[in-house]
């Protein structure tokens, strides 16, 4: 009777697991997605990978196909792998640049965006890195996708590429920070998805401290979701290096919202990258920097902590400690609970991909 009972619960889970795929594949349509460029990348669910096109000012969702989850994630470690795609692609490392790295959440594959060649006729390419190291190219041609396009992007080059600076699929939605063209320029954009068009968005205010003065022009650089008091909120920081927190609740198409400055981090500094995770009991926030390294930014009394409005002369809110032993980190991600997985440029130059443990 048990086993009879186990086989129907292993039909049953199979069929919901292959319904969630069906429906989140529902929107997507075979065809050859038009990127211009390719940029951010998150991942919603069952393996669909969402990349940003900041030249072409969109947004695609792509069905990789990638929903198999294996019984154990393995390490993933490849040392020089900018020369690996330079050399699958046909050019040198000098002409080749990783612009941002994903983790597939189901089955710990790993996901690049790549410029061939540089600027703004760059050619976009997305490799995939298996658990044993395997790079491949992924075809752009008769895949499953879906197109949303941003409206008001900034026209002038170096502002375009700037029209999509961070993304994340949270609840549903995919929330997209960027430039627009508009008199608020910082904006964040949520879109429905499966894909709907994307509305004109919320512009944000801050108060920076290092500046002492507040801002709506200067993008958001990354981001990440969130929970306080059970609420949903978004944690972005920005150049010189404000972390803000926004509620998603406030997040509405046309809204004006002005974020909470919980820390100042430092100036000459651009964020890199940064994710959210759990040790110890308490959570804490990995951000990758240009120039100040990694740091590890306790979210104790994140709840209640007092906004930052006024000048601080170097940083102040929430505090850091910086991992001495990480050093040209330049995109991380987490790859499990315990685990994180990033790109990190040697001594020697070199990119590799390296797995650690969270600190």
């Amino acid at each position: 009777m048990m086993k009879r009972f186990s086989i129907v619960f292993l039909c049953l889970a199979f069929a919901v697991g292959a319904a969630v795929a069906a429906d989140v594949a529902a929107g997507l349509k075979s065809g050859s997605p038009d990127l211009k460029s390719a940029g951010p990348l998150a991942f919603a669910p069952e393996g669909v990978l969402l990349v940003g096109d900041p030249v072409g000012a969109a947004i695609f969702a792509i069905d990789t196909g990638d929903r198999v989850r294996p019984g154990t994630i393995a390490a993933v470690n490849v040392d020089g792998i900018g020369d690996k795609l330079a050399g699958m692609l046909g050019t040198t490392p000098q002409e080749l640049l990783i612009n941002d790295m994903a983790v597939n959440p189901v089955s710990g594959k790993v996901y690049l965006s790549v410029s061939r060649g540089k600027g703004p006729a760059a050619l976009p390419v997305l490799a995939r890195v298996e658990q044993g190291g395997k790079i491949e190219i992924l075809p752009l041609e008769n895949v499953k996708f879906a197109k949303a396009g941003l409206p008001n992007p900034p026209t002038a080059e170096r502002q375009r590429m700037e029209s999509i600076t961070d993304m994340a699929y949270v609840d549903n939605r995919v929330f997209v920070a960027g430039l627009s063209n508009e008199e608020f320029a910082s904006r964040f954009r949520a879109i429905p998805f499966p894909f709907k068009d994307a509305d004109v968005g919320t512009s944000v205010e801050i108060y920076h401290g290092s500046h002492g003065q507040l801002e709506t022009r200067s993008p958001i650089r990354t981001f990440a979701s969130y929970q306080i008091k059970q609420e949903s909120y978004l944690l972005a920081a920005y150049t010189c290096t404000p972390l803000v927190k926004l509620p998603v609740a406030e997040l509405r198409p046309g809204a004006h919202v002005k974020g909470t400055t919980v820390a100042e981090l430092g100036n000459r500094n651009r964020p890199l990258d940064m994710v959210v995770f759990k040790k110890d009991g308490k959570d804490y926030i990995l951000m990758a920097n240009s120039s100040r390294g990694v740091m590890k930014i306790t979210t104790d009394n994140i709840d209640k902590i007092d906004a930052i409005t006024a000048r601080v002369a170097n940083t102040a809110g929430l505090t850091y400690e910086t991992v001495e032993s990480l050093k040209g980190v330049q995109q991380l991600d987490r790859l499990d609970d315990s685990r994180a997985l990033i790109l990190i440029q040697a001594e020697s130059g070199s990119l590799n991909l390296q797995t650690i443990p969270l600190p």
